[in-house]
């Protein structure tokens, strides 16, 4: 009798161990869903073989480290994050996304990593050098952005002729090399990484904003608190300028969203 309830409870122990370490593993499997536009060097692109690389790529990974979890990128249209965190199919949406007022009616926000200005860009024998040069002119944009936003609030103001949406950034810059629009209206960054290669195209006019990108979460999210301490330690412990310097080739201005902790957003 002895032998036999010790021999269960040895067995018991045994079977709850196995629990114990698969709920473990379990926990430590736990993913970071995140969604991104798949087009959008040096911020964020699909590589061949499938996998996302980029400077938010890279700060999201490192955020999910710092939570204990691993990430899983899912490749969405610009346009489509937006619905995918407000229905809370993905925790994360990266794209260089700006912070908004508007936006963060349905969305939420961790601190700003990153600050950006938009631009006009134009094939390089284009004479644009002022926003009032776009009168006449087709636009190109991508499709929920930004730089949709604005040119659309300024189409009658500035007498722009037309305005294209599109749903690859990529696409717009090659309608605008084969002079099927006349300007781009669009974030620098990715504009000036893409004509390292495009050198037909260049960013003739800079519109100061004040954007800043941050990572955009489904609203009140329950980790949102917990990854925008992991955005502060990061700046503080110089791993977010590392990462700057490996996409930009450069140490973050001082001062700057990528520099220095910055208070979460509020609506």
């Amino acid at each position: 009798m002895f032998t036999t309830v010790c021999r269960r409870t040895l067995l018991g122990l045994a079977g709850a161990a196995v629990l114990s370490l698969a709920g473990a593993a379990s926990a430590s499997a736990a993913a970071l869903v995140v969604g991104s536009y798949p087009s959008n060097p040096p911020f964020e692109y699909k590589t061949s073989s499938g996998t996302f690389e980029g400077f938010e790529v890279d700060i999201v990974n490192e955020v999910a480290k710092r939570l204990g979890m691993t990430v899983e990128i899912s490749d969405l249209g610009f346009q489509a994050l937006f619905a995918a965190t407000a229905s809370k199919r993905i925790d994360v949406a990266i794209s260089s996304i700006t912070i908004t007022k508007e936006r963060m009616g349905s969305q939420s926000f961790t601190q700003p990593y990153y600050d950006s200005d938009m631009g006009i860009a134009t094939r390089k024998e284009v004479e644009i050098s002022k926003i009032e040069d776009l009168n006449g002119k087709i636009v190109g944009v991508l499709a929920g952005s930004t730089g949709d936003k604005w040119s659309r609030e300024n189409k009658d103001k500035l007498g722009i002729s037309e305005i294209k949406s599109y749903n690859a950034q990529q696409d717009m810059l090659m309608d605008l090399s084969a002079g099927r629009a006349d300007a781009a209206v669009s974030d620098v960054p990715g504009m000036e990484y893409s004509f390292l290669k495009m050198k037909d195209l260049a960013v003739k006019v800079r519109i100061k904003t004040g954007e800043q990108y941050g990572l955009m979460m489904t609203k009140d999210h329950p980790l949102l608190e917990k990854a925008n301490e992991a955005l502060t330690a990061m700046k503080k412990d110089g791993t977010l300028a590392e990462i700057h310097k490996k996409w930009f080739g450069s140490e973050p201005a001082e001062g700057s969203a990528s520099a220095v902790a910055m208070p979460m957003p509020k609506p």
